[in-house]
């Protein structure tokens, strides 16, 4: 798979950039209105309290400032954050060192959390609801198990595959937020935001240009940003209005819709060489030269979400969507 410029899974690029453009406060979190209505109301009553907040569950795609969010938590509570992943947490002895390292009103911070093992999901458990970890020392007759405090710190568990948790650890979450997709208006007030971090002056108009191909993720609207000072440094006049983010869209390959070629090629593939449809996703990967793992998870869900695709139990079907955005003549008595 190419590497795309429209993915918005975490890549080495964005460290500099993200880093840098994340807001510090939830005052300055842009979008994610309900989300920030929740936690505003969660955070104020756990100061009131002087308690750290309730454990935070957040789910939704990536790229939508999950990890933004943990950061701020960790700041609007006075304590330190401590990031780390499912996958990386391979023993229940790991997760013990991590537990006790950390500081009362502290944040961990457990990014694809579906992916934690089962043996130390389970050392989670007591951590979560009573704020102890049972430690077992010794083997067999002479084993002895120990129950040590811990800190009352804040899990803040982030997934973008929610159905996949178990749900004894669900159930531990006391906070539940979805994370949704960004609308235009949105990433237009990013786009705005984070061009006056990076020092770069740009119309409304072209910060509309770039939130229109973001794909209604935040991630991309910055990495797509950076894409285009550039361009603007090179062939522009360092100010970037509507037509410098046409042309540097353009020389990129992403379409008003935030279409790459990978996804038109999608589109095309099921409109003119299958007759709009159905088709199995097998034939339609082997057709375009992908894998069907890719097609699955990384280019079929925004095209599913934004209504260009339709997936039945007989195949992929192309929308009237489809057929218009690439400019095909809309078959009769075609309903989708």
């Amino acid at each position: 798979m190419e590497e795309r410029i429209i993915t918005s899974e975490f890549k080495e690029e964005d460290v500099e950039v993200e880093y840098s453009l994340r807001p510090q406060r939830l005052k300055e979190y842009i979008g994610q209105k309900k989300v920030k209505e929740r936690l505003s109301i969660f955070l104020q009553a756990a100061q009131i309290r002087k308690e750290p907040l309730d454990h935070v569950l957040l789910y939704g795609p990536p790229g939508l400032g999950k990890t933004t969010l943990a950061n701020i938590i960790a700041k609007e509570m006075g304590g330190n954050l401590k990031i780390t992943s499912g996958p990386a947490i391979e023993r229940a002895g790991d997760l013990a060192a991590i537990l006790t390292g950390l500081s009362n009103f502290d944040v961990l911070f457990i990014d694809e959390i579906h992916r934690l093992n089962r043996a130390v999901e389970e050392i989670l458990y007591p951590a979560m609801e009573d704020y102890s970890l049972d430690i077992v020392i010794g083997k067999g007759a002479s084993a002895k198990s120990i129950r040590l405090d811990l800190p009352k710190f804040t899990l803040i568990g982030a997934t973008t595959r929610a159905g996949l948790l178990t749900s004894p650890l669900r159930d531990r979450f006391g906070v539940m937020c979805p994370m949704e997709y960004y609308d235009e208006e949105e990433l237009k007030e990013i786009v705005m935001r984070s061009s006056g971090i990076l020092s770069v002056t740009i119309d409304e108009e072209a910060a509309i240009e770039v939130a229109k191909r973001s794909r209604g993720t935040p991630r991309i609207a910055n990495r797509l940003l950076k894409r285009v000072r550039d361009y603007c440094l090179v062939k522009g006049h360092g100010h970037i209005d509507y037509a410098t983010v046409k042309a540097a869209a353009q020389l990129l390959e992403i379409d008003d819709e935030g279409f790459d070629q990978v996804d038109n090629k999608i589109l095309e593939a099921i409109i003119d060489n299958f007759g709009g449809g159905p088709v199995g996703l097998e034939t339609l990967a082997y057709y375009i030269g992908e894998e069907v793992g890719t097609i699955e998870d990384v280019y079929e869900p925004y095209l599913i979400q934004k209504g260009f695709i339709i997936r039945t139990p007989r195949g992929r079907i192309a929308s009237n969507k489809a057929y218009n955005h690439l400019n095909r003549i809309i078959p009769e008595g075609k309903v989708f």
